[in-house]
């Protein structure tokens, strides 16, 4: 279901994004195909200054630079330029607009913006600048390339990490480890869980998914979950909505209560974090306080008429609520 929710994302993205283009394209937003005046000061060989005005600027793309930059624009720009021929190499500054740093990027250069000249009346030059189009699509593209290329290069460095705390969780579990833990949490699971009897496959089976996910062995917590549900689910007077345990089982699991986070580590180890454990009391921390949050909630909307189910109603006689 996750990978049609990030289809659509990205199919909605692009959308989005072509019909900015279509729209910049019917309004000319980047003038393509016209010329645009400078002044050109040539100090040395091929190599000058290109200076126009910033009302000059603002009128020829219809915008306005001072309401967009802040009032400290000055009344003319200036760019270091090389001059060859008929071509034009204008260099980007701090003061550049967005307008042309975007016309650089999408031209495949965001440090210069190569123009050609098409008149030259004395020190006045008329330049055309590339032809840009598709700006926000091929940034949506490139985006989309850019973080496929990184999601492998993270997964490539959570292998090795991921496969030494494996090894650590699968030692804790041979040992004995987790069964340790599932008998420490007994009586608190008893407590949470009040309408499931002590003796019952599921409170088994939900202690050793709390433990496991406690410990990081989310492969190994996945079967015992579903394990835990399907035994909570034959205790469901009602077949196909959640019951008080199931709801509360599912707000553990969602609070994602764990003592050692291997996968957030692995992952700050990959990126380069200098102190990758950094996170566990803080993972801790903010875990424990979601997981009583999630059992708080779950125990006072079930006391709610609006949130409560109904037995099956038997032979003879009404339904009754529970």
């Amino acid at each position: 279901m996750l990978n049609y929710v990030w289809l659509g994302l990205v199919i909605i993205g692009v959308l989005t994004a072509a019909g900015n283009d279509i729209y910049d394209a019917a309004t000319n937003r980047y003038r393509n195909g016209d010329q645009f005046e400078v002044q050109y000061d040539s100090t040395s060989g091929n190599a000058g200054t290109v200076v126009y005005g910033t009302r000059y600027f603002d009128k020829f793309y219809d915008v306005n630079l001072e309401s967009s930059n802040g009032s400290n624009v000055p009344d003319t720009m200036k760019f270091s330029a090389s001059l060859n021929d008929n071509t034009m190499q204008i260099k980007l500054s701090d003061t550049t607009p967005s307008l042309w740093e975007t016309i650089a990027k999408t031209a495949g250069d965001d440090k210069q913006i190569t123009a050609t000249v098409v008149k030259r009346m004395g020190t006045s030059l008329f330049i055309l600048l590339p032809t840009t189009s598709l700006v926000k699509t091929k940034a949506v593209l490139d985006a989309v390339i850019s973080y496929s290329s990184t999601a492998v290069e993270i997964a490539l460095g959570l292998i090795g990490v991921m496969a030494f705390w494996l090894g650590i969780m699968k030692l804790a579990e041979e040992s004995g480890l987790i069964k340790i833990i599932a008998r420490m949490m007994r009586p608190i699971m008893t407590k949470i869980f009040p309408d499931i009897p002590p003796d019952h496959p599921a409170i088994g089976a939900m202690i050793m998914n709390v433990a496991a996910n406690m410990l990081g062995l989310n492969n190994a917590a996945t079967p015992l979950g579903l394990k835990a549900m399907e035994e909570l689910d034959k205790l469901n007077p009602k077949k196909g909505t959640a019951s008080n345990a199931m709801v509360v089982f599912l707000a553990i699991n969602t609070a994602g209560l764990t003592l050692i986070p291997a996968t957030a580590i692995a992952i700050r180890a990959a990126l380069g974090s200098k102190d990758p454990t950094v996170i566990l009391m803080t993972s801790f921390f903010g875990a424990g306080l979601a997981t009583i949050a999630g059992i708080a909630a779950a125990k006072i909307l079930q006391r709610l008429k609006a949130y409560r189910i109904e037995e099956p109603a038997s032979e003879g006689s009404g339904g009754e609520e529970k």
